[in-house]
């Protein structure tokens, strides 16, 4: 627009603000486009509920601390979910991205070997650097690049080779029992440990491997776990608590407390809860009260407070994340991406069990968190990530129009 200025008709001066907030807003418009909007809203909706649940079984504590943490994780997770987005991991994995990949996935375990803090768990599971304020749980993170180099591993072996004779099995095979083996070695954490094989089995079985396979690994397991318990390779504690899963009786003032004081704040919430801030194991200073609950027991937290309808709902949320991701992984590109959700939903479901069996008292104790629900800063942003990635490959599905 052209100006007049003492009768002098002058061209209009451009300046660099309106370009460069103009390059902003198609930077941002690009990024939606790109997105998976339904998932992200099917995160936050989780997150805002688990956050809710972590203030209320934190209140006794009379700190925020925890409450800043998982929120800021929780923002950090977004931009994660937003930048993931964009990354196109087929062209990552062309340029040696998965040795990079499952470089970074050892380093981080090895770390332990340094910075190892064991933590209020007893496993040597955490990663206490100097320089930061918090520590941070590094199998979160190799569950990522262990989904994503394992999904690469399938897609070459079915371009090169086969997923049917021993070799092929075999290098799959190698793949997880060094993550297994080192993880475990290192750091005692079975329940991250389990994460990985179940990630393995499912991203396996939909790539077709032979049902034989499965069946011959399972029977090797189970002989393997046989040799060990009785040879007391496995150590007293996990003992009991698989022992007292089936004998509730068995040492209920110890290995069977938590899950015992999980059952009572479960149970006392019958249909609709006791009402948010107002549950009596929930809101105990006690030590006899409900212990972890803002960790490994939040779905107790939800049922005592909210009742049976407020574990319906926590459900019927990470049941849609979850299909969400079937969906995704059905329309996906390429083989490598399809595998790679379906290593996402792998890691989800047997969390999910694994730790509403154990606030249950189905399935022993095993220090997994409910994913978006459970407090931890690392967590949370691994959680958000591997939903990135998810996001990612929905965009790649869409046809070239649909994301210009």
């Amino acid at each position: 627009m052209y100006k007049v200025y003492l009768g002098v008709l002058c061209a209009p001066v451009e300046t660099t603000e309106e370009p460069f907030m103009q390059r902003v807003r198609e930077f941002l418009r690009d990024i939606l486009r790109q997105t998976d909007l339904v998932l992200l809203a099917l995160c936050c909706t989780a997150t805002a509920y688990g956050i809710l649940m972590i203030y209320s079984a934190t209140r006794y504590m009379e700190t925020l601390r925890l409450i800043l943490v998982q929120t800021g994780g929780a923002g950090v997770g977004i931009i994660l979910f937003f930048l993931l987005s964009l990354v196109d991991i087929s062209e990552l994995m062309r340029k040696k991205g998965w040795l990079w990949l499952t470089l970074f996935g050892l380093g981080m375990i090895l770390l332990l070997l340094v910075f190892g803090e064991a933590g209020d768990t007893g496993n040597l599971a955490w990663l206490d650097f100097p320089f930061l304020p918090f520590m941070v749980q590094p199998s979160e993170i190799v569950k990522l690049t262990f989904t994503v180099v394992l999904a690469w591993q399938l897609v070459w072996l079915q371009e090169n080779r086969t997923l049917k004779k021993l070799p092929d099995v075999l290098f799959l095979g190698a793949h997880l029992m060094v993550f297994f083996l080192l993880y475990y070695k290192i750091s005692s954490d079975m329940g991250s440990d389990l994460v990985f094989v179940a990630i393995f089995i499912c991203m396996c079985f939909v790539a077709g491997v032979s049902k034989g396979w499965f069946i011959g690994g399972g029977l090797t397991a189970a002989l393997a776990f046989y040799i060990l318990w009785e040879e007391d390779v496995i150590e007293d504690y996990m003992k009991n608590r698989f022992i007292v899963v089936f004998d509730h009786s068995f040492h209920p003032m110890e290995e069977g407390w938590h899950q015992t004081r999980s059952l009572m704040t479960l149970g006392g919430g019958k249909l609709t809860g006791m009402g948010l801030f107002h549950g009596v194991q929930t809101q105990s200073k006690d030590s006899s009260s409900l212990p972890n609950r803002h960790t490994d027991f939040i779905f107790s937290v939800i049922g005592e407070e909210l009742g049976f309808v407020g574990c319906l709902l926590a459900l019927a949320i990470l049941a849609a994340i979850v299909l969400r991701c079937i969906y995704v992984a059905r329309n996906a590109h390429s083989k490598l991406d399809a595998y790679i959700c379906v290593g996402v939903v792998g890691m989800l479901i047997f969390q999910i069990l694994a730790n509403v069996g154990m606030c249950l008292f189905v399935m022993p104790v095993i220090g997994l968190t409910l994913p978006f629900f459970s407090y931890g800063g690392t967590s949370i942003l691994a959680t958000f990530a591997a939903m990135g990635l998810v996001s990612g490959v929905h965009s790649r599905s869409r046809p070239d129009w649909l994301r210009k």
